[in-house]
């Protein structure tokens, strides 16, 4: 299994190893961007390995000293070092962090903006002046192959300017890649670096829930066989299930988010599950939803923007 890259037609490079797939752009000076395009490469040729080195202290819960060496798996112990008292492992924030790690080759002058995006976890530089706008698609599952081949269709944007702290976005919930214990549809959250936004991501997710025995949940590694949950149980499938619980699991999981951006561990928050969504508003985040009433604080749940 050998490190591959390829240039794609809208001026990215993909970057791929193992499970590490990238998505990377960068803008500015065409000499300095060349010049961190390899330097970007060269790093990234030897994360996987460093990360297999330290596989199984990286997949046991996060406890209270860091026990990683590598410079990666620190930032991963890092951002999940603050949800310990909860069940969480570093592997909570990979995506993120190797994200950040291949970002800091494109952090100089001479770069207007860059942007990493691993999977779905996304780590920006922002000059001065620059800004970004991110996609939001609030459920995969109603993705199908002519939507992916003739352009994505999103719900909504989340703009990022270069004054905003925040350098990182993640997306979790049960659909996907993910594994969750919750039933959000999907929780983006917008974080100061992408290793704390896919952490948080991860808890918040985990925290949009409800019971009810129609949801169908099973053991994480009957699920995917190398998943670091182990045991625990994740969620494999949820019905359509009547509002108010929707509600209830949409409250949980705001409360949560509320309770991270009042400790800093993230700016904003979107919560998604069948059709609704509920929001840690930001207004100068927001682009592509819905104005006025249903995005007041106090109005927590509202319908999802179409």
């Amino acid at each position: 299994m050998h490190a591959c890259r390829n240039w794609l037609p809208d001026s990215c490079w993909h970057f791929q190893h193992g499970p590490i797939d990238l998505v990377i752009r960068a803008e500015g000076d065409a000499g300095i961007v060349a010049q961190a395009h390899e330097s970007a490469w060269i790093r990234f040729t030897t994360v996987l390995q460093e990360l297999v080195a330290e596989l199984p202290a990286l997949r046991a819960p996060v406890g209270d000293v860091c026990t990683v060496q590598g410079v990666v798996a620190q930032r991963m112990w890092s951002a999940c070092a603050p949800y310990r008292m909860d069940f969480i492992t570093s592997m909570a924030a990979v995506a993120g962090a190797v994200a950040q790690e291949i970002l800091d080759c494109y952090a100089h002058s001479g770069i207007d903006r860059a942007w990493v995006n691993n999977g779905g976890d996304i780590a920006l530089h922002l000059a001065p002046g620059q800004r970004a706008s991110v996609g939001v698609v609030s459920d995969i599952a109603a993705l199908d192959i002519q939507q992916l081949r003739n352009g994505l269709v999103v719900d909504g944007q989340l703009h990022i300017t270069s004054t905003m702290p925040v350098r990182g976005v993640a997306t979790s919930g049960w659909r996907g890649r993910s594994q969750s214990m919750g039933i959000a549809d999907s929780v983006t959250v917008l974080a100061q670096t992408a290793a704390q936004a896919d952490a948080a991501a991860t808890i918040v997710a985990n925290a949009v829930n409800v019971q009810d025995a129609r949801i169908s949940r099973m053991p994480a590694w009957l699920v995917r066989d190398d998943s670091d949950l182990g045991g625990l149980h994740v969620t494999v499938d949820v019905p359509a299930l009547p509002l108010t619980q929707v509600q209830i699991a949409l409250q949980r999981g705001l409360r949560k988010a509320h309770e991270l951006k009042a400790q800093g561990l993230l700016w904003f928050a979107m919560l998604t599950c069948q059709g609704h969504y509920a929001v840690t508003l930001e207004p100068m985040a927001l682009g592509g939803m819905p104005q006025g009433e249903k995005l007041r604080e106090e109005i927590e749940v509202g319908s999802v923007f179409a």
